[in-house]
């Protein structure tokens, strides 16, 4: 079962055959020296085949972003969240990070939409509306619906959790930063848990 509020990809055959061969070319190429010729030769389709689908380099850069923004954020969170807060944050936390840290060629798109943000800012609230912003709003209303956590304010508890997790991501994989500041993906999940579920209380202090 998939979550209702996950926004859904919807591309024909074609559609996803294109943007699949124009993926590597932006990356390859950039934005700015990426040509319609080179990705209808990489794609293998007509030119008169990508421009029935796509009429301009910006329609189909766009399509693309907002392809793979809809497409992680279903394989991330095409799990209902249910259960208790502990589990559910856990399950969630691993498999965010597992499915981003990992992905080379997705690492190098979220590095290609930073380089674009200053001239095309509109491309990288595209990605953020369909990952970023719908991910704050599940988690919210989970959050929202457990009232024995006593969350104040759950929406900015939500941004919380998942933006240091998005952090995370773009400093140890996106900047390469995981050989100036390591840390286990593990020991952040936990941390975050710890002070959304408020697990410990002053009872199970370990006295000195």
């Amino acid at each position: 079962m998939i979550n209702s509020d996950i926004p859904q990809p919807t591309l024909n055959p074609k559609a996803e055959q294109i943007l699949k061969g124009a993926m590597p070319e932006f990356l390859k190429q950039g934005y700015a020296r990426t040509s319609m010729d080179k990705v209808a030769k990489a794609a293998g389709v007509s030119k008169q085949t990508l421009y029935s689908h796509f009429s301009d380099k910006e329609g189909l850069f766009t399509a693309l972003v907002q392809h793979i923004a809809s497409q992680k954020f279903c394989i991330v969170w095409s799990k209902p969240l249910q259960g208790e807060p502990e589990t559910v944050l856990r399950d969630l936390g691993q498999r965010l990070l597992l499915e981003n840290m990992h992905d080379k060629e997705y690492l190098r798109f979220c590095r290609l939409i930073v380089s674009e943000s200053e001239q095309r800012p509109d491309l990288a609230q595209l990605f953020l509306r369909n990952i970023c912003q719908p991910a704050a709003a599940v988690l919210t209303k989970y959050l929202s619906d457990r009232t024995e956590l006593n969350i104040s304010d759950p929406e900015a508890t939500s941004r919380i959790f998942v933006g240091s997790l998005i952090h995370f991501i773009m400093i140890q994989e996106v900047l390469h930063g995981h050989a100036i500041m390591p840390m286990d993906a593990n020991r952040l999940i936990d941390s975050l848990i710890d002070l959304i579920v408020k697990t410990r209380s002053p009872c199970d202090e370990i006295p000195n």
